[in-house]
């Protein structure tokens, strides 16, 4: 048959089949078209086409399906050609294709709708969009509608293009996207240098772009924005603040997914700080250090104080980033010191550092001046203080100091070749840079020379040695000497003296007892080596020494005590001035009592004890067998506690069974009165006596049948002082009158004292007899006031003192002078200063021509003169001075005096008639006390008249003048001696009545 060359396409579209064909050589009437689905034999669509069509189309097709189409040819002569065709539909795109990370950034998930249609399967191609490679490719079962493509790139944008395949076509969908992004790693962020921060990390290829936003942590404020692009690992961040601590945050971004990645905190380095400089500040100890802040910010200084040239640290402290200064306090004085100052910020520092400064050194301590024991050297040493070095000085007490320096490490220095004795004093400072401690001083002695020629001698006396010696030849301020008893070396007496001594005697020792001398010369604390003496004091004689009967006959036992003293023994001589025969007998020390026997009765014996000691000996009194009472001893008569009283005292001396005390006065020797007091009692107070007298005492002892005085004592009670004690001014004297009354009693006379207030002068003393009761204070100064003591006396004892202050009548201003200085309104008035005292001048001005108010002026004591102001003028004054003391006064005499007139004012003439000239005036301010009117005649300057009035006339009418004659006037106003005029005016009389000139 005819080839019809039958071709299928369907032009892009999965739902029709276009038919084409050729036409048949002869041409065809005709053709038919049955179109069946491939297999089936079913015709699904039949068609028809007339002749010279040669293409049909099949719509409404399955996309995808395979079909068979026969087309029928009907050619001429009703032949016809039939030609069958395979042909499938274009397959439909799948549908609701999606791709999905799920947030994964290595996964992407493909899912689809399936598309209409029938399809042999799927082709999946996957492209990585930056590189337009294909990075997998799939083909997947028709019944398939998702796929899971893993291993993937993070954070890249992915292409996927689904094609539904059936036969040899296709139809395909694509669809892009991200794959999640990584988050970089490592981020670090770190300072470049004060105004830049570097930042970095690792892992920068997992995301599309990297967002970094860098904030300013101190103002909260966002300082750099910036987006990279995938593969940039660092950034530099410049023109940041110094010293700031600053946040990145970062985030990485691939399409529509943003990560948010780590962050980093940093700080910029801060600067360090400028112009950092250490000085002393005002308190002691302290140093004070500043700095000029730099630019930028910092958390805070760490200021570091550093010690001596190895800048050891010693403190630390912390301020705040604004501040500027900062002051140490309670630094080790004399020690070099510098700071270092450190701006923090964050983990970093910026320092700088200062010069050395030094604190002020102390002077050193335990500062001591050692003599060692030597005459002729000093050994200086200190404890070491903090400093350079130290500035050290030793001089004589009252002699300029010489400075030597020495090294620090040096704490001792030995002078020698001093001055034994001698009180020299050592200065030592501390040098530390610039400074210099005040001096620590002290003072020490050379130890002095011994005294010489030491001496000890008891001169004959029991209880007392004299010491003697010779000077040191060098230095001392005196001798010590310690006397011992040289038996038992028992220190007895410590004497000390000063250097002009050479002799000290000691008392109250013990009699009969050998004592040595230990002498040293003495300079400051020191002592010289002792030289010794040694002598014994001479025994005292045996006291209480008795005989008493013994109850054997013929006995006599002879008792003596030994209260006081040293011996060596006893000699006992008794004799009788009855018999010759004498015994004598020596006794240890020790014993107290010896009994001879074989005596001859009713013999009055006397016994003598004598004391040896040493080279010494001492006898006592003689003992008759009747022990006669001893006299009391140191009777003594005082006033009592009242002026009525007397205080009598004794010692007794033993023996005795009681006393008798006798009263008498004085001048009569009559007793007044007998007291017995018993024996042990040692005073007695005689009350109601007569105040200020004078009495005599007796004390009489009695024992047995022996009665013995004691010496007569005399004593005088207090006196009573005066009454009612006045004092006022003489007034014809300077001088006051002391009066009183007399006190009950008796007294010797009285004493008086005069001290002038307020002056150091010695008082004045003045005696009064006993019966007086005033006396005159003459020669005193006027205007003064002195006070005025006066006491009762009688024998040594004066009563209470009563004192009085009176004062002179003050002396009157002399020479007083008041004088005009040639104004009208003014005087000045001036005196002479009077001889003494007073408060104040009161100086009165009167007004003798006016009755007008007196003026008053009070006036320090030493004013002479006063200028009276604003007087009325032409009036006359007189004036007073008056010096005044307390209550008294004393005044000049008045004197006087004008204030000088004003002259009259509007003076003026006229004639009434030819031969009258009339003048009037008008005062000024009070007046005068009188006007003259002189007249003269023009032409001839002659005088013509006068005329002398009154201070009330205001005119006055000169008369018999020459008519028609030129005449001059003036008036003159007086005051007193002074007066001033007016100028003089002239006019004409009339001529007949006609007014000429």
């Amino acid at each position: 048959g005819t080839l019809l060359n039958l071709s299928v396409s369907d032009h892009g579209r999965s739902d029709s089949l276009l038919l084409s064909w050729d036409e048949p050589e002869g041409g065809a009437e005709g053709y038919s078209l049955a179109l069946s689905s491939l297999g089936s034999g079913t015709p699904l669509q039949n068609g028809s086409a007339g002749p010279n069509i040669t293409s049909f189309w099949f719509h409404g097709l399955t996309p995808g399906m395979r079909y068979e189409i026969e087309v029928t040819a009907t050619l001429a002569c009703m032949e016809t050609t039939s030609q069958t065709v395979t042909a499938q539909t274009s397959p439909s795109p799948v549908r609701n294709l999606s791709l999905n990370s799920g947030g994964s950034s290595a996964v992407l998930h493909a899912s689809w709708a399936h598309a209409h249609g029938q399809r042999d399967g799927y082709d999946l191609a996957l492209y990585h969009s930056d590189s337009q490679t294909l990075v997998r490719n799939a083909s997947v079962l028709p019944n398939a509608s998702t796929f899971l493509f893993d291993g993937l790139l993070a954070g890249s944008e992915y292409a996927l293009k689904v094609s539904t395949l059936a036969g040899s076509s296709q139809a395909s969908t694509s669809i892009h996207q991200w794959t999640a992004p990584s988050i970089p790693t490592q981020l670090r962020l770190s300072p470049g240098s004060s105004t830049s921060l570097v930042a970095s990390w690792a892992g920068a290829g997992g995301a599309a772009w990297l967002h970094l936003a860098l904030h300013n942590l101190l103002t909260q404020t966002v300082t750099t924005t910036l987006s990279a692009r995938r593969g940039l690992t660092s950034y530099t961040f410049q023109h940041l603040h110094p010293g700031t601590q600053y946040w990145l945050g970062l985030s990485a971004t691939s399409g529509p997914y943003t990560m948010v990645g780590p962050n980093a905190t940093a700080w910029t380095y801060p600067l360090s700080p400028g112009n950092v400089t250490l000085s002393a500040a005002e308190e002691q100890n302290s140093l004070q250090a500043r700095w000029s802040t730099p630019a930028g910010e910092r958390d805070f200084y760490l200021v570091t104080l550093q010690e001596g040239e190895d800048s050891v640290p010693t403190r630390n402290i912390s301020v705040s980033g604004d501040n500027g200064h900062v002051t140490f306090h309670g630094l080790s004085p004399g020690k070099q010191y510098s700071v270092q100052v450190t701006a923090v910020a964050g983990p970093y520092r910026a320092s700088a550092r200062s010069t050395a400064a030094w604190t002020q050194p102390l002077a050193p301590s335990d500062v001591s001046l050692s003599s060692q024991g030597s005459p002729y050297s000093l050994l200086a040493s200190w404890e070491e203080a903090t400093g350079e070095g130290y500035v050290v000085a030793l001089s004589p007490m009252e002699h300029p100091m010489k400075n030597s320096s020495l090294l620090k490490d040096v704490t001792n220095f030995t002078y020698k070749g001093l001055r034994p004795g001698t009180l020299y004093t050592f200065e030592v400072s501390t040098v530390a840079g610039p400074y210099t401690s005040s001096p620590r001083r002290i003072t020490n002695w050379t130890y002095p020379l011994p005294p010489e020629q030491v001496t000890l001698s008891n001169q004959g006396r029991s209880t007392a040695l004299q010491a003697s010696w010779r000077a040191t030849p060098a230095g001392s301020t005196g001798y010590t000497g310690t006397l011992r008893e040289t038996k038992s070396q028992e220190q007895v007496r410590n004497m000390t003296v000063g250097n002009n001594w050479m002799n000290v005697t000691f008392e109250d020792l013990v009699p009969g007892r050998q004592y040595t001398l230990e002498m040293a010369a003495m300079a400051g604390p020191y002592r010289s080596p002792v030289r010794s003496a040694t002598d014994w004091t001479y025994p005292l004689a045996p006291a209480g020494v008795t005989l008493t009967n013994t109850r054997r006959p013929l006995g006599l036992s002879a008792f003596w005590d030994k209260d006081a003293g040293d011996v060596d023994q006893f000699h006992l001589q008794l004799y009788s001035k009855s018999h010759p025969a004498q015994r004598n007998i020596s006794v240890g020390p020790n014993t107290h009592n010896f009994t001879f026997l074989g005596l001859s009765p009713g013999i009055q014996y006397f016994l003598k004890v004598t004391v040896l000691a040493g080279p010494y000996r001492s006898a006592s009194h003689f003992a008759t067998e009747w022990t006669y009472p001893l006299s009391l001893a140191n009777v003594s008569v005082q006033p009592g506690q009242r002026p009525q009283e007397l205080h009598v005292s004794w010692v007794e001396s033993g023996g005795g069974r009681d006393h008798l005390v006798q009263l008498s006065v004085a001048e009569s020797l009559s007793i007044i009165r007998n007291v017995s007091v018993p024996r042990g009692v040692n005073q007695l107070d005689l009350e109601g006596l007569v105040p200020g007298s004078r009495y005599r005492v007796e004390i009489i002892s009695q024992a047995g049948p022996h009665r013995t005085s004691s010496q007569t004592a005399i004593g005088y009670t207090v006196p009573l002082p005066p009454l009612s004690l006045s004092a006022s001014p003489v007034s014809t004297a300077w001088a006051l009158a002391v009066h009183w009354e007399t006190p009950p009693g008796q007294r010797d006379g009285y004493r008086l004292s005069v001290h002038e207030e307020g002056s150091s002068a010695p008082a004045r003393n003045l005696e009064a007899g006993k019966d007086s009761t005033n006396v005159t204070l003459a020669r005193l100064e006027p205007g003064t006031c002195y006070l005025v003591g006066i006491w009762a006396v009688a024998g040594p004892y004066r009563s209470l003192p009563k004192n009085i202050t009176g004062c002179t009548v003050p002396a009157a201003p002399t020479n007083l002078s008041l004088t005009n200085p040639g104004s009208s309104s003014e005087l000045y008035t001036c005196w002479n200063k009077p001889p003494g005292r007073r408060d104040h001048y009161r100086v009165i001005l009167y007004s003798l021509s006016i009755q007008s108010r007196d003026q008053v002026q009070t006036l320090s004591p030493d004013a002479q003169n006063i200028t009276w102001t604003h007087l009325e003028a032409g009036s006359r004054f007189a004036v007073q001075v008056t010096a005044v003391k307390g209550l008294f006064e004393a005044s000049s005499t008045n004197v006087t005096q004008w204030t000088y007139p004003l002259a009259p004012a509007n003076l003026t003439l006229s004639s009434p008639s030819a031969s009258m000239l009339q003048a009037s005036w008008a005062a000024t301010g009070r007046g005068a006390e009188g006007y003259v009117v002189d007249v003269y005649d023009t032409d001839s300057s002659s005088h013509v008249a006068r005329m002398v009035l009154g201070g009330d006339a205001r005119s006055h009418t000169f008369r018999n003048l020459s008519p028609g004659t030129r005449y001059s006037m003036a008036v003159r106003a007086t005051a007193g001696p002074f007066h001033i005029s007016t100028p003089n005016f002239t006019h004409c009389t009339r001529e007949y009545d006609a007014l000429l000139c």
